[in-house]
This record gives structure tokens, C-alpha cells and sequence, in this order.
């Protein structure tokens, strides 16, 4: 498929009709995406165990992790909007192929898992893609306040998603929920095919000599010799790794032990997702940020005082509190960073640089979870809430020592 090719965006990007068009695409994906993770989860419970369910919930942990770097690669030679259109299509194939055989049928698990590892297999092109592609669509100036709207998308399908897919299930049961997750996800296709693209400088690299392996190591070494890239990568990972235990093992631990219970908890995650919005309410409106990362190096030493400071909170109201904190803070930490990538990453290495990202951010990060249970088990709350707060803190410190990246500007 062709695309369309566009001069550099110059209107600002809450008004361009192409990056509307691409965020309605991106929305009805997250939607679907959501509906599609409590279908499967309802439908699992129902056809098996509770340890079923879980590996089947987790199947597509695997290949997402193993294949996200061939993934950048795949971006990088085929062209992102490429990518994404055919990463919807086969989602949304594969769930409303399943849907109709659940519909049809009672075959069991089966048809779960291998929905699972596919969903897996096609997350590990897509989000390379989807991270490369807003440069093509709006000018280098304008990718913060994308970073923006994007999370305000993700901040909606997550409110809007589960409830529809209760609907879902409430109405027609598992394969209803799959339907409407599969038809949510076909809403994107049409809107990205009419999502008009540019050539960036580097487009025109030959590629037919060099081989996908090839690509991938001079994109490694892209990342690993870039002056910002480079640190930047340490400081995302150093930050999701101390983020990611606390917010989810360690909320449920905390809650539990406090006495708040699932609603209790529900209102921290509330409180969360409402700072999570407004900073990037903030960048959709602002659209940019001076001294990016300054700013961010920053806002990931203060989120991490936050996150330390939530397991010493003991009334639910202040935690719902120091929760808003947090999410403001990472919310405003991980736009600045998602922007930096983009607008420093030559264009040529985007899908690979930005599937460095989510290798770290998506594939390796939740490791970490069962070690937080386990050391909550022996030590308790407080202390390894406090080693998650420095582990999260040194990626502000990495992004506050390294010159280029605490020089590291957004484009005016």
C-alpha cells in the first residue's frame, strides 16, 4: 500500500485533521485492546482453573519480549503506517475468528492461548510501529503535544474499555465481548489508510543489501553509541523498574494490609490515572516543554519520593493523594521521554530505537513483579517500597548526569 506523502506539518497537531484521523485510529485500537483483555480473561475463568487462566493471560507475555526487537526492524524496512494497519487487521481477524468459534462451539482453552501468543506476536510490530509513526504525521515541533493526546488516548480506552466490555459479557457472554473488541479494533483500519504520511530524510536509504540481522545490530549500536539515546534507555529502565513492582504487586499488597480492599484500591488507581491525564492534558495543550530533560530527569526523582512515600501513608484519602502525585509525575516523566526519542532518533532508526523502548519499558520490566511480591513477603512494605523509590530515582539521576541528555531540548 502507497501512502500518501504530505509537506512538513506546520498547523498545530490538536488541529490537523491527519492527527485527528490517526488518534481516533489509535483510540478505537486501545478500546479494543481492552475489551479484548477482559473478554479473554472472562472467557479463560469460564473454560478453566485459575492457574489456566493465568498462563493463558500470560501467553502472550513471551513472544511480545522475544520479537520486539525483530519488530523495530520490520518498522524501520516496511514503513510504520504499513505496519500498524496490517498489526490492526490481523488483531482484528484473529478475535473475530475466535468469537464466532466460541459462538459456534465450546472448544476449551485452546483457541485462547493461540489468540494470546498472536495478540503477543503482533504487539511485538505494532508498538514499534506505532512509536515511529507520529513523525511521519506532524512536524518534529509538535511530537510533545502528540505524546499528549496519545496518553489521553490510552487514559480513555482504559476507563471507557472495561466497562464496554462488561457490556459485552453482561449481554452475549465471552464471544460478544470478543466481537465488540474485534469490530472497536476495525474501526482503525479505515482511519489509518486515510492517514496521510511524509517521507522523512533517511527514507531513502537502499536496504535490499543489507539483511534484517544486520539492520538490528546497526540499530543497536545506533542506540548504545547515541550521546541522549543511549542514557536515556538506562534512565527508562532504571525508572519502569522501580515503578512497575509498587504500582502493581505492591498496591494490592498495601491495600490489603490496610484494610481498604478492592474499592480502596480502585480509588488509588483512580487517583493515578487522573494525574497520569492531567500531565498529559497538559502537554496536548501546552505542546511543549522547555528543557525536556531537565524536566524530566526531575519529575523521575520526584515521582520516586512519591512512590516511596505510599507505603507509609496509612488513611486511603492521602494515598488516593500521593497516587495523583505519581501519576502526574511519571505521566509527565514518560511523555518527555517518548518525545526525546522521537525527535532525537534520525529518522532512518525509529522503529528499532523505539523498540529498544518497549523491549525495556513492556518486555522486561514486569519481571520484576514477582521479585517485589516475594521481598514484600520477607521484608515488608516499607523497605522494599523504599529500594523501588532508588532504583526508580537513579533513572532521574542518570538523566540529570549525563550533560547531552539533561541539555536534551524539544524542537520550538
Amino acid at each position: 500500500m502507497t501512502a500518501t506523502l504530505v509537506p512538513p506539518a506546520t498547523a498545530q497537531a490538536h488541529r490537523d485533521p491527519n492527527v485527528l484521523r490517526w488518534l481516533g485510529a489509535y483510540t478505537a485500537s486501545m478500546l479494543g485492546d481492552s475489551v479484548y483483555y477482559l473478554a479473554l480473561s472472562w472467557a479463560a475463568v469460564q473454560a478453566g482453573t485459575p492457574a489456566q487462566a493465568g498462563l493463558v493471560m500470560s501467553a502472550s507475555a513471551v513472544p511480545r519480549a522475544v520479537l520486539m526487537l525483530g519488530g523495530g526492524v520490520i518498522a524501520d524496512r516496511l514503513g510504520p503506517r504499513r505496519v500498524v494497519i496490517g498489526s490492526d487487521a490481523v488483531r482484528c481477524g484473529a478475535v473475530l475468528a475466535v468469537a464466532l468459534l466460541l459462538f459456534l462451539t465450546s472448544p476449551g482453552l485452546w483457541p485462547l492461548a493461540l489468540l494470546a501468543v498472536v495478540f503477543g506476536a503482533v504487539d511485538a510490530v505494532f508498538m514499534p510501529a506505532v512509536g515511529a509513526l507520529p513523525a511521519r504525521i506532524t512536524g518534529k515541533d509538535q511530537l510533545a503535544r502528540v505524546q499528549g493526546m496519545r496518553g489521553l488516548a490510552i487514559r480513555c480506552a482504559g476507563v471507557v474499555g472495561a466497562p464496554l466490555g462488561g457490556l459485552g459479557v453482561a449481554l452475549g457472554g465471552a464471544p460478544a465481548a470478543f466481537a465488540l473488541a474485534g469490530a472497536l479494533i476495525a474501526v482503525s483500519v479505515p482511519l489509518l489508510v486515510s492517514v496521510r504520511v511524509r517521507d522523512l530524510p533517511g527514507d531513502g536509504t537502499p536496504r535490499a543489501a543489507r539483511t534484517p540481522r544486520s539492520d538490528l545490530g546497526e540499530g543497536l549500536r545506533y542506540v548504545r553509541r547515541h550521546p541522549v539515546l543511549g542514557p536515556l534507555m538506562l534512565a527508562i529502565a532504571l525508572g519502569d523498574l522501580g515503578f512497575v513492582g509498587p504500582l502493581n504487586v505492591g498496591l494490592t499488597l498495601l491495600a490489603d494490609r490496610r484494610g481498604w480492599g478492592a474499592s480502596g484500591m480502585g480509588w488509588v488507581l483512580a487517583g493515578f490515572g487522573a494525574g497520569a491525564g492531567a500531565a498529559s492534558l497538559l502537554l496536548a495543550v501546552r505542546g511543549r516543554l522547555p528543557r525536556a530533560g531537565l524536566v524530566a530527569g526531575c519529575a523521575v526523582i520526584a515521582g520516586s519520593v512519591a512512590i516511596g512515600s505510599l507505603a507509609h501513608v496509612p488513611a486511603l484519602p492521602a494515598a488516593v493523594g500521593t497516587a495523583a502525585v505519581v501519576g502526574l509525575l511519571t505521566g509527565l516523566s514518560g511523555a518527555m521521554c517518548g518525545a526525546l526519542l522521537q525527535t532525537q532518533a534520525d529518522p532512518a532508526y525509529l522503529g528499532r530505537v523505539t523498540s529498544v523502548s518497549s523491549l525495556v519499558s513492556l518486555g522486561l520490566t514486569p519481571l520484576s513483579m514477582p521479585f517485589a511480591a516475594a521481598a514484600i513477603g520477607a521484608w515488608g512494605l516499607g523497605p522494599v517500597f523504599a529500594v523501588s523509590a532508588a532504583v526508580c530515582g537513579l533513572g532521574g539521576v542518570v538523566a540529570l548526569a549525563v550533560p547531552g541528555l539533561r541539555r536534551a531540548e524539544l524542537p520550538g
